[in-house]
């Protein structure tokens, strides 16, 4: 799989922030600068170029992650996904939208496939399903494989059920080539729910040959917390409740250094993935005092940093006030230590975007990329309703904000709940939003310029390629 090459060109709780509070990056938002409702703000050096709200036959459903591959950006969305062609980003249009419904579609491509992470019970694996509430009741849930040679008309071809189906899926390429795995995370086993029964202290790999896609099939089941993972506290009510450890919420794997970051629930993890289908734990940390939901990872770009997201309210909750604070709901940055099996993961800081919203927008850490910059470890990164932030974590203990862009409360709240996922792909930022659909953006920077020399030909932003030294 090719991944990144250089261009031969040169070319809520609404209080007023005190004096006082502690803010990283910048001073905080008092409450007479909240945008006006849909109004767009952002730094002088972040642009907004387009938006390309829902079409049918997607209209009403969540906008979710991002892949791209060439000139084209694909969207998921819990009722299917959508094709992007962004060769001209300012003039980013449609090519097709696919109805399949199936939360939260969690999406990823390689070639000529297309994956879906279904994380809902449906009646069948079919693209007509409908929803099965009833858990006891025959039901399917798990990954979709489309074929998309072409982007007008892809092909639905395969459906693998998992184990509690599949939350999000990461992308692992087999080290001859031939195949690709798929780790799917899923979590909150239940006992009323047949195929999703207690303990969950594990991930499902997918195989799947790349000449071959209807073969794939579940490879293996690995137990990774065989201790249970961490107990949490559940018992308790928002903002003071950690998860329980049942599973994993997403996987990054950084495969040419056999490294995954583990974001499950409870722990952040360090694996060693040289055997594809047999991940090994490294190092676990827990943070029971400001994470409560372990989110998502991203390493940099040398391997030796992680970003955990922590995911305080589950992405429906106000976290950005002085209130919650700067250090729940917000980044972890770790440094990873050592060498081989003595490798660790150590705390260095939290990093959350200072700019308060109001108690009527959600707004957490959640999705976001490296910029490919060498010798710098800055990233982009949604915040939902927060919008998007550019910030810089080459010194770990000392993160800072770059730029930002962000939208108001929403006019309308059937498309309320912000930015899902903010990428960084071929000198431009895009955004899935929940609610207002497909966002293009422009970042000039001296400090972000570097990366506008850096062509990919393909970005699932959880499996890190690396882009040089």
């Amino acid at each position: 799989m090719r991944g990144w090459r250089r261009r031969a060109s040169g070319a809520l709780i609404g209080a007023a922030a005190v004096a006082t509070a502690m803010v990283v990056g910048g001073p905080a938002v008092s409450a007479q600068d909240f945008p006006a409702p849909d109004e767009m703000v952002s730094s002088p050096n972040i642009e907004h170029l387009k938006n390309l709200p829902p079409e049918a036959p997607l209209v009403g459903g969540t906008g979710t992650d991002i892949a791209f591959q060439g000139r084209y950006a694909f969207v998921g969305n819990y009722l299917g996904f959508t094709i992007y062609d962004i060769k001209r980003p300012e003039r980013t249009k449609v090519v097709r939208s696919v109805l399949c419904p199936g939360s939260q579609n969690d999406i990823s491509v390689v070639g000529n496939l297309l994956f879906l992470s279904t994380d809902s019970r449906r009646t069948d694996d079919s693209c007509a399903s409908e929803a099965q509430p009833d858990g006891t009741k025959p039901y399917w849930e798990g990954i979709k494989i489309f074929d998309i040679s072409d982007k007008r008309s892809p092909r639905y071809v395969k459906s693998v059920e998992t184990a509690c189906g599949s939350h999000t899926h990461t992308l692992v390429p087999d080290k001859r080539g031939r195949s690709v795995y798929l780790y799917v995370s899923s979590y909150s086993p239940a006992a009323n729910i047949s195929k999703c029964q207690p303990p969950h202290d594990k991930i499902s790999i997918v195989e799947v040959p790349l000449r071959h896609p209807t073969a794939a099939r579940v490879a293996a089941t690995p137990v990774l917390f065989p201790d249970g993972g961490n107990p949490g506290e559940p018992e308790l009510e928002y903002p003071e409740r950690t998860s329980a450890t049942t599973g994993c919420h997403d996987i990054t794997v950084y495969p040419s250094k056999d490294l995954a970051a583990g974001a499950c629930m409870g722990d952040g993890v360090l694996f060693d993935i040289s055997n594809r289908l047999q991940p090994r734990e490294i190092h676990r940390v827990q943070d029971d005092e400001n994470f409560a939901f372990w989110h998502s990872a991203t390493f940099n770009n040398a391997g030796t940093k992680v970003v955990f997201t922590d995911e305080l309210g589950g992405g429906g909750e106000a976290t950005c006030n002085a209130e919650i604070g700067q250090e729940r709901g917000a980044d972890g940055v770790y440094d990873i230590v050592g060498r081989g099996d003595h490798r660790r993961l150590v705390f260095r800081s939290y990093f959350k975007i200072d700019r308060f919203q109001t108690d009527e927008e959600n707004c957490v850490a959640h999705n976001g990329s490296l910029l490919p910059i060498k010798g710098k470890d800055i990233m982009v990164q949604a915040w939902y309703m927060g919008g998007l932030q550019v910030w810089d974590f080459t010194d770990s203990a000392r993160p800072k904000k770059i730029g930002y862009w962000e939208r108001g409360p929403a006019a309308d709240p059937a498309t309320s709940g912000g930015s899902w996922s903010a990428y960084y792909y071929n000198g431009y930022i895009y955004s899935s939003d929940l609610g207002k659909g497909f966002d293009v953006l422009e970042i000039n920077d001296r400090r972000t310029d570097p990366a506008k020399r850096v062509r990919m030909d393909q970005l699932n932003v959880q499996t890190q390629t690396g882009f040089g030294r």
